[in-house]
């Protein structure tokens, strides 16, 4: 009986022997597997985040990169089809205090509006100083807070100098061709000026649209002030001579902001004319585009381009007619010249 005990023991102790050698070669093969298993690095990424500091690894600056490119994605679709009044959400200037900074980044007040602001300008190679003009206008522009669109247009030719001087500002722009061949000077700006506001309502460009002459020159508050324009608005403006040691000054005579009559006035300051019939000057008025392409918003029945072919003639008509609609600028008393006209010899 002795000797059987025995042999069962010995029996057993070499069964469990078995089972861990067993088990210990299935977890040998299932750990070898394992590590041929691909690591997952964003979970491990993740684990390690978890217990960091999340703020170390915010991803608000690519948040506001990509909501930035989607904000002007929206504003170049707004602008081509005028679905939507062209205004610029630009957050205001931030606090010194960077805990004042983080309350006004989060405040609604803390948003401007600014519509679009159109600035028409012809240009002709008949004058020697267009190359030189076009880049003392276009530095100015460049300061202009946005959005702004500068519109050119130049009879067609072979010179890529126009082209090449729009490139190098910076600015938005559209550069406009015609085929048709003028002899005298007025006439060709104004069929210019034409050509580009047909391309506004054909565009349905929305904003606030500008004749800017190439021998302008401006005070940068100009614009901020015709960015309130509703409908129409009008302003003084001073035209000086290169030979000449004269000034002229003209313009609306208001009361406020409402225009009240036009004069025309001397270096000193006697009036020559007061009257209630303007001679408004092409760069001394500004308009809101809609009454291009949308008459139905003016209470008419037709568009600029279908009432009459020439939509500089229409919207010259239109600023002496509605005369409730026209707001003087700057709103005290448009006595502030804020635009100048700079006569240079030939």
């Amino acid at each position: 009986m002795g000797t059987t005990a025995v042999v069962e023991r010995s029996k057993k102790k070499v069964h469990l022997w078995k089972k861990a050698v067993v088990h210990f070669m299935l977890c040998f093969v299932m750990g070898f597997f394992t590590g041929f298993a691909p690591t997952n690095k964003n979970s491990l990424f993740l684990s390690r985040i978890s217990v960091s500091n999340l703020t170390d690894f915010s991803p608000q600056p690519l948040e506001i990169l990509h909501q930035k490119k989607l904000q002007n994605l929206t504003y170049n679709i707004n602008l081509l089809d005028g679905s939507n009044p062209a205004e610029e959400v630009v957050p205001a200037r931030s606090s010194s205090n960077s805990d004042d900074a983080a309350e006004h980044s989060s405040s609604a007040d803390d948003l401007i509006l600014r519509r679009l602001i159109i600035v028409v300008t012809p240009t002709s190679s008949k004058n020697d100083l267009r190359g030189v003009q076009l880049r003392r206008l276009g530095n100015t522009l460049r300061l202009v807070a946005p959005p702004l669109l500068w519109v050119v247009v130049e009879q067609q030719s072979e010179s890529m100098e126009v082209s090449e001087i729009l490139r190098q500002t910076g600015i938005m722009y559209r550069h406009l061709v015609f085929k048709e061949n003028f002899t005298d000077i007025r006439a060709e700006m104004d069929h210019q000026r034409n050509v580009a506001l047909n391309h506004i309502e054909h565009h349905r460009l929305s904003g606030i649209v500008h004749f800017a002459g190439l021998s302008n020159v401006y005070d940068l508050s100009f614009f901020h002030q015709i960015r309130a324009i509703q409908v129409f608005g009008t302003w003084p403006m001073a035209f000086l001579s290169a030979n000449r040691n004269k000034i002229k000054i003209e313009g609306p005579v208001c009361e406020s902001s409402e225009v009240i009559g036009w004069h025309l006035k001397t270096v000193e300051n006697l009036t020559d004319i007061i009257s209630t019939t303007p001679s408004i000057h092409i760069s001394s008025f500004a308009f809101n585009s809609s009454i291009l392409w949308d008459p139905e918003r003016w209470g008419r029945t037709s568009s600029a381009q279908h009432t009459s072919q020439d939509s500089l003639k229409f919207v010259k008509k239109e600023v002496v007619e509605e005369e409730t609609n026209l707001k003087g600028i700057p709103s005290q008393d448009c006595s502030r010249v804020l635009l100048w006209s700079l006569q240079t010899p030939a």
